[in-house]
């Protein structure tokens, strides 16, 4: 632990400092949180974060009791040192609403092109569906039939991605692809497996092909 360094962070008169934490894989901003020096030493120790609860005036490490962990990557303070930016590796969604952010109340929104973000707020949408039912909601249908059910709809979806890749006409491959996704995301939540975990594998397969490319320069 570099103590030189932390020594530029100010802590105020109740000793906090805010806490803004990005998912790292996505860049998508889910929570604002506060940390007091405790907290901050926990982090660092054991590289999952550590907050403080202002409300219960207690140590929180994040996922204990829902399991949507957050394992530190980086943790850095802005130029005033009076502010920490936590990129972390996010399991599950951040909010205890069940949506991936905090930040989901829009008060303006300009038109702006979908990232991958998307794939994980949606993954946020389907967990909540899961662990809160609702009445005839689609995505609990298929929790209800059971994997054998899930199974059988990305099968189907693969076979109309086929289909639709033969239309020269794109806008039917774009539907088709969409509900290919959407089905595969349901089969994960199922599984219990986070999107960040196929991310990972994917990050690998692209190290080893940069690393195949540069050895035949």
């Amino acid at each position: 632990m570099n103590e030189e360094m932390l020594k530029g962070i100010k802590f105020d008169e109740k000793g906090l400092v805010p806490v803004v934490v990005q998912d790292v894989d996505t860049h998508v901003v889910l929570m604002l949180a506060y940390m007091n020096r405790e907290a901050l030493d926990k982090t660092l120790e054991t590289g999952q974060m550590c907050y403080y609860s202002r409300s219960r005036q207690c140590l929180w490490v994040k996922g204990e009791t829902s399991g949507n962990t957050q394992r530190m990557v980086t943790l850095s303070y802005d130029c005033d040192g009076d502010t920490l930016l936590a990129r972390v590796k996010q399991k599950g969604v951040a909010c205890h609403t069940g949506n991936y952010s905090c930040f989901f109340n829009h008060i303006a929104q300009e038109d702006a092109p979908a990232t991958s973000g998307i794939l994980e707020e949606l993954y946020g949408v389907i967990v909540e569906r899961k662990r809160h039912p609702k009445e005839g909601s689609y995505t609990n249908y298929l929790f209800d039939k059971g994997i054998d059910k899930i199974l059988k709809k990305v099968g189907e979806e693969c076979a109309e991605v086929i289909i639709a890749s033969k239309n020269p006409d794109n806008g039917e491959l774009r539907y088709e692809a969409s509900d290919l996704l959407y089905h595969l995301l349901v089969l994960l939540c199922e599984k219990n497996m986070q999107p960040g975990e196929i991310f990972e594998e994917l990050a690998s397969r692209r190290e080893r092909l940069v690393e195949n490319r540069r050895k035949k320069k």
